[in-house]
């Protein structure tokens, strides 16, 4: 891979995660918003230590207690008055249970001239669930696997999942209520869709039952009679004890990646922040570009920076190992083979791309023939949604740990 593109885009990935660490913009809600004199603290999600961190150097002894869900590996050590607990993600598991029952408890505890402050993040609908009456883990496991193998959105999935549980759907506001809720929301979903970011649970519902089986009728999916019946039922419209900042989404991530690629010299050009098609599509696309870039037959001049933020889908057909960030980067190595000055790269903000350890995938004109000369099967891999593996063998993996941080993946093309 050549090494002085990789060296920039090594670069812009630092610096893309670093401008995106919530710590400041929680600093800036908190200080915006007058609180009441009792206060406590939920957060949930992939970034719930990272916001609970803020919030307890803000409120210092202001804070009565609190409560951090966040998924396993993420939380960075104790915080004062704050109980953390680590869960499953994205498969919720045990864990996820007694957190969330702990987070009702508190709920139920507030009362008149009380305040929750509710730290919210992506990964939230995994690691913050109380199912319904006769609905289990194993339940949700299954419907889960049905809805990510099919391809859904997130706005779908969380449509179906959030009406299963106790504590979506703005269920969560009702059980705080008398008390007041101030949420403050890092956005995963793309448009910002508060009652699909974890799920929505302080959020009114936007979906209806129509909705709902619209999905359901779309992705063919296996239901038993009582997770239909469920679905049925009436969800919270209006949430009236909450006010809701967005401190984060997928566009700041954008505009830290264009301003990442002006330091080192590159035109940025944002293609879109709301990006949502098949991931392998996505990498073929911005191959087509960097050829017709390369080429000298569109309008981008080199050296340039293409820029695209949002979440790609994958439909699993195969049984390899990946996600979608690994998809679109691998599936953009075969239009770019045998081109110079041409790199890219996908990475998901949260450090986690798909079941993997990996961030996200980055190749260039070398990487397809690297693969052809590995005796590795590139359709083959493809089809077996293999990226990971494919990748791997050809330094194409890329690790950043988790970050502290999650507002959806941004992918860029390089070309100079």
């Amino acid at each position: 891979m050549t090494s002085s593109l990789r060296q920039d885009a090594e670069t812009m990935i630092q610096q893309i995660i670093a401008e995106n660490m919530p710590q400041e913009a929680v600093t800036q809600a908190l200080t915006a918003h007058s609180f009441a004199e009792r206060i406590y603290v939920i957060a949930i999600g992939k970034a719930a230590w990272t916001m609970a961190k803020a919030a307890s150097d803000y409120l210092g002894n202001r804070l009565q207690s609190g409560l951090v869900i966040t998924k396993y590996g993420h939380a960075e050590g104790e915080l004062p008055r704050m109980e953390i607990i680590e869960a499953g993600h994205p498969i919720s598991d045990e864990n996820t249970i007694r957190g969330t029952e702990k987070a009702i408890a508190l709920a139920e505890r507030l009362g008149e001239g009380d305040e929750l402050l509710f730290l919210v993040s992506g990964g939230g609908s995994a690691l913050f669930e109380a199912p319904r009456e006769g609905i289990s883990l194993d339940d949700i496991a299954s419907l889960n696997g049905q809805l990510l193998a099919s391809g859904a959105s997130i706005v779908e999935i969380n449509m179906i999942r959030k009406r299963l549980s106790r504590v979506k759907a703005g269920r969560f506001a009702q059980i705080v209520a008398p008390a007041q809720v101030f949420a403050v929301v890092l956005s995963d979903v793309v448009g910002d869709r508060l009652d699909s970011i974890a799920s929505g649970p302080t959020a009114p519902d936007q979906t209806t039952a129509e909705d709902v089986q619209q999905v359901v009728a779309a992705y063919d999916l296996k239901l038993t009679d009582l997770q239909q019946r469920y679905l049925l039922d009436g969800t919270p419209k209006e949430t009236p004890n909450v006010e809701t900042v967005i401190t984060g989404s997928v566009r700041t991530l954008c505009r830290s990646a264009t301003e990442a690629a002006e330091r080192l010299g590159y035109t940025p050009i944002i293609l879109s922040t709301t990006l949502g098609c098949e991931a392998r599509e996505a990498g073929r696309f911005l191959a087509s570009i960097a050829a017709d870039t390369q080429k000298g037959t569109n309008s981008f001049s080199k050296p340039c920076a293409i820029i695209a933020g949002g979440e790609t889908v994958v439909h699993l057909k195969g049984k390899g190992m990946g996600g979608r960030n690994q998809e679109l980067a691998l599936s953009a190595a075969k239009g770019i083979s045998g081109m110079d000055g041409v790199l890219v790269f996908s990475l998901g903000s949260d450090g986690t791309d798909g079941p993997t350890d990996a961030a996200g995938g980055m190749v260039d004109g070398e990487t397809f023939l690297a693969l052809r000369n590995l005796g590795i099967d590139f359709d083959q891999v493809l089809a077996e949604n293999d990226s990971y593996h494919a990748l791997k063998a050809a330094d194409g993996l890329i690790f950043t740990g988790p970050t502290g941080t999650n507002v959806n993946d941004v992918c860029v093309l390089l070309c100079r």
